[in-house]
Order: structure tokens, then sequence, then C-alpha cells
């Protein structure tokens, strides 16, 4: 198979899980959002972003490393294997600590009436270190459908809950038709804690789901392996963390840059804002599925730095296009979002653009990781960090969450910009920079131009709209017409 397209049919199938999964959950916003005020909904986006730092260090980069060890199928076993037990033993030593030190982790970050918050957080990021080898395994045997369908349940799983005690339960009590048994599975009091009771059972489902075939592929660990993992995936768990920084400290920082009669609001609203640039993310994190397996997989290939060039190319198409649809469509966009939440829109096309750049620097991060430089990416990523504390110490207690969007959009332009520099040094790929550049600003170029134009025609919105996506589709067909079609059969290996 051309393997461009055997790419994007496995991009395609990810995004299955991802995609329709995320718009799924995507879903709950709307709920969330109207369920809860701005404050309690900053809980929420508060407690996941300590998730988003910790869940990197409980993995400590050994999905990548999965990824670089497992050459062969003897290989693949001894590596399974190996990095399964280290995740396994470290999650269960995660938990207990957190199980002994509940309380005082708890009033450590101000919430003292609720130490159960921390145990059922330790156990929903268990779930989720444990099961990581095994869904990378699957990523690496192109088992994408079975992927798709373990994370479909989980997802499943957790909207159906969060439905059934935010929805159904308060529903049946107002109207009075609250069975008995079924009252004793709903506490009213617990309010927020039913999204991450949610995000439990979904974990554990999932654990469960794959647990025989962790149990019939398990072989046999190896020490001397595990080190050389480590020693490649300790820079990663470096830069793993310091990219994290980049994308979660301004929400954990907000609570505590600002003043306390606002923080938790504000945060609630940035939280809800940056989900409405949830299309961009999506498929970022969709293309990493499967690109990740791919560019290894194509390392060797005499024409491999021309193939990943291509690979940029239409991928920044693609979130160039994105960031057409979601700014074109904001009237309607904005709709998943309770009233509240709205006022902060404006940073939804800073997010969805520094969204861009992030991804961008996951496909030039290829060349410290094909090249064993992994030290360089985690500096790259600790440079970042460092820029991102910095920029939010200064720009949040002036300008509250709209700073917070334009420090990621800064650092990640940042990042972006010295990872080409320097990858062009160590692992030259000739990308076409006038059209990774060109096409961003032609989408920026559009939105602007459909934003002068409807504040004059509001009537005509849609047809304005629509005449922007089509002029961007337009070009995209003329400036890549003389080329080889993307999809031809012929063989690049």
């Amino acid at each position: 198979m051309n393997p461009l397209r055997q790419l994007a049919s496995q991009t395609a199938i990810y995004g299955l899980s991802s995609i329709v999964g995320r718009l799924l959950n995507y879903l709950l916003v709307p709920l969330h959002t109207r369920v809860f005020n701005p404050g309690e909904f900053g809980v929420i986006t508060e407690m996941y972003s300590y998730v988003a730092f910790l869940l990197i260090v409980l993995t400590y980069g050994f999905e990548t490393a999965f990824f670089r060890f497992a050459r062969n199928e003897e290989d693949s076993e001894k590596v399974y294997a190996t990095a399964s037990l280290s995740l396994l033993l470290t999650s269960a030593v995660f938990v207990g600590l957190c199980l002994v030190f509940s309380n005082p982790l708890a009033n450590a970050i101000d919430y003292p009436l609720h130490p159960e918050y921390i145990v059922w957080f330790a156990l929903i990021l268990a779930t989720d270190a444990i099961t990581a080898i095994p869904f990378a395994r699957l990523r690496l045997e192109n088992k994408a459908f079975r992927f798709a369908l373990v994370r479909l349940l989980n997802i499943a799983i957790n909207i159906g809950l969060n439905l059934y005690w935010l929805w159904l339960c308060p529903y049946l009590i107002k109207t009075g038709q609250m069975p008995a048994w079924l009252g004793q599975t709903y506490d009213p009091s617990i309010g927020v804690g039913y999204v991450f009771l949610a995000n439990l059972f979904a974990g554990l489902a999932t654990v469960l789901v794959l647990l025989p075939g962790m149990l019939r592929n398990w072989g046999r660990p190896v020490y001397a392996l595990w080190t050389k993992m480590m020693a490649y995936s300790l820079p990663l768990l470096v830069g793993g963390l310091a990219g994290i920084t980049n994308e979660m400290f301004s929400r954990v920082s907000l609570k505590y840059q600002l003043p306390a009669e606002v923080a938790m609001d504000e945060l609630g609203i940035f939280g809800a804002c940056y989900k409405v640039a949830i299309l961009m993310t999506i498929f970022i994190q969709t293309f990493r599925f499967a690109a990740e397996p791919f560019f290894f997989s194509r390392a060797k290939d005499k024409n491999a730095t021309a193939l990943y060039a291509t690979v940029m190319h239409w991928f920044i198409i693609a979130c160039s296009a994105i960031y057409l649809v979601v700014m074109l469509g904001m009237q309607w966009v904005q709709l998943f979002v309770g009233e509240e939440f709205r006022v902060g829109l404006s940073v939804v096309p800073v997010l969805l653009m520094a969204n861009l750049f992030l991804g961008v620097f996951y496909n030039l991060s290829i060349w410290f990781k094909l090249n064993d430089k992994t030290g360089l990416g985690a500096w790259m990523a600790i440079g970042g960090a460092l820029l991102t504390i910095f920029l939010n110490a200064l720009l949040i207690p002036r300008y509250g969450y709209e700073g917070a969007s334009w420090v990621t959009f800064v650092v990640y332009a940042c990042m972006m910009v010295v990872s080409y520099l320097l990858g062009q040094k160590h692992y030259p790929i000739p990308y076409n920079l006038v059209r990774c550049i060109g096409y961003p600003l032609l989408a920026v170029g559009l939105v602007y131009f459909f934003e002068r134009i409807s504040t004059h025609i509001p009537d005509a919105n849609p047809v304005i709209a629509l005449f922007c996506l089509m002029a961007f589709l337009a070009i995209v067909w003329l400036a890549e017409l003389r080329k080889k079609s993307l999809f031809s059969s012929q063989s690049s290996t």
C-alpha cells in the first residue's frame, strides 16, 4: 500500500475512536456548562490539568520507548513485558502513596473537604498508565479497529454515566419519579465529583477489557532492556513534563495569580473556551496516534525525508482548513458552551492557531526521535516551559485568561521555529516553507475577510462563510494540481 494512503487510513481509523469519541465527549460540554457554573467548571478544569502532568510522570515516555525498541516479534515480546511490568509497579506505588496521603494532598490543592478526589484521580491515572503499553501494542500491530473499539467503549461508559448522574437523576428527582432503589445510586452533594467518578469507572472497564490480552501476551521482563528503555525515555519524560507545562500551566496558575473572588470563574471560562478549539486538538491527537509508529517504520526508506515533508505539507493544509471551519461557523460552535462562558470566545482563534503550531512541532520532532537525540527535544520543551512560566507570571495578573491564551500562542510558535532550525541541521527534511506558511496565513486572511464583510451584511453570514471555505479549497486544489496525487497508487517505498 502507498505509505501516505496507509497513514491516512490509519489516521481515519484512530480518528473513529478519537474524533467520534471526542465529539461525543464534546457533547458533555453543553451539559457541564449548563449544570455547573463557571466556578464549578473551574474545578473540573483544574483537576484535569493536574492529571495531564501526572500522567506524563506515570508513563515516563515508555510508549515512545516501546516503539523504539520493539523492532521485531521477539523483541516486541520482551519490550512489552518489560514496559508493562514497569508501569504496573510504579502505578501501584503511586496509588498506595495517594491513599496514605490523601488528606494532606487535598489540603495542598485547597480541597480539604474532598480527599476522595485524590483517591479517585490516583485510580484514574493508574488505569491510564497500565493500559498505555497494551494500547501502544495495538498501534504497533496495526490493530486500529480493536484500538478504536476499546477506546469507544471507554467513552461510551464515561458519557453514559455523566448523563445518568448529571441529567437523568436530577430530572427524576425534580419530577418526583425517582424510584427508591435507584435513588441509592445518587447523592446530589457529590456534584462535580460525578464527572470524576464516570471517568474512573470507564477506566476500570477498559482495564478489564484489555486484561485477557495483557495476560496472554505477558512475557519475561529483561532488566538490561529496562535500563536501556529508561535511558532513552527519561529525556522524553523531562520533555513531556516541559511540554505539558506549556499546555496546562496557565490553567493551573490562573487560580493562584488572580484574585480569589474571580479566579475559579476565569478558570472555568478559559477551560470551556479551550474546548471550543477541540476539533484542532482532536485532529492532532489522532494524527499522532497513527504518525509516530508510521514515521519509525519508514525511517529506512530511501526517500523517507521527502515522505516526511509531504506529510507535513498536507497536515498543515488540514489544520488550516479546521481553523477556517471553526472560525467561519463560530455563531453555531458557540452554542456548545453555556451563555455564562461565551464571554471568553475571543481566545478561540488564538488557541486554534497555537494548536496548529503545536501540531507542526510534533511533526518536526521526528528528527530527534529517529536520531536518538531526545535530549535536545527535552531542552526545547524545557525552554518552552520556562518561557511559559515567565510569560504567564507577566500576563495573567494583568489580562487573565486572554493573556494565558497569547502565552500559549507565543510559546508554541517559538518551539516550532527552534525545532525546525535544529532539525534542518541534524536531519534535513525538504519542507516547502512557502506553502507551509502560506496556507495558515490564507486561512487567517479569509476569516478576517469574513468578519469584515459579515458585520455589514449579517444576514448573509452562511453564504459568505461558504464562499470563504470554497475559496480556500479552490486555492488548495489549484496550488496542488500540478503535483502527483497524494493517494497515487504508486508506492513510495
